[in-house]
């Protein structure tokens, strides 16, 4: 009778401890809510605006006009320094473009990220030229400029043929669409709600 009661208690004993383990397993493995308050940021129309406000235009295509012109310099000389040209460092300019962008102008709306595609693939085409003008420069013995000035409208598609190719395209794409989506700056919950309302008005 005795070995019935303590296998009877150990059995509850086991019972409890086995459902509390569990609750304790269910209770450390479910995640806790992520939820905010429910009210709105606390922003205004006005707020919104200076945000507007602060874009310019004028001192993203600056800071992207630098960034090429620096980066063409820069891709110059390593081409020289290895005697190596590698097509894929136009998508590198494409980053530092989007980030030129974003920094300059401050831009919350669609025309940062147009600019910005626009400068990657004027300044890959133009950064491209730079290092095929400076290639063929020490090719000949000469200097770049030089052969810059003797490119004429005859020669421009003949350049054109022997400087771009398929690559040299794609890498200019993919440089486009990195600066685009790097272009606009990041916004806060509370600045984009500002945003919002200063639009809906």
């Amino acid at each position: 009778m005795k070995h019935f009661y303590l296998l009877c208690g150990a059995q509850s004993i086991t019972g409890h401890v086995i459902i509390h383990t569990m609750s304790d397993t269910h209770s450390v493995l479910r995640l806790r809510k992520k939820h905010g308050s429910g009210e709105p940021p606390d922003a205004t129309a006005a707020d919104g605006k200076q945000l507007v406000d602060t874009q310019s235009i004028r001192n993203a295509t600056i800071a992207g006009i630098i960034t090429i012109v620096v980066f063409s310099l820069l891709w110059v000389a390593m081409t020289s320094l290895v005697n190596r040209v590698f097509p894929w460092m136009t998508v590198v300019l494409g980053y530092l473009l989007g980030h030129a962008v974003r920094r300059a102008g401050h831009g919350v709306d669609w025309r940062f990220p147009a600019l910005a595609a626009a400068l990657a693939l004027t300044g890959s085409l133009a950064a491209n030229i730079v290092v095929a003008a400076d290639y063929t420069a020490e090719t000949f013995a000469t200097d770049t400029l030089h052969i810059l000035r003797s490119v004429t409208s005859m020669t421009w598609p003949v350049f054109f043929d022997e400087v771009l190719g398929v690559a040299d395209a794609f890498y200019a794409a993919m440089s486009a669409g990195l600066a685009a989506f790097l272009a606009n700056r990041h916004l806060t919950r509370q600045q984009y709600y500002a945003l919002r309302l200063w639009r809906g008005e």
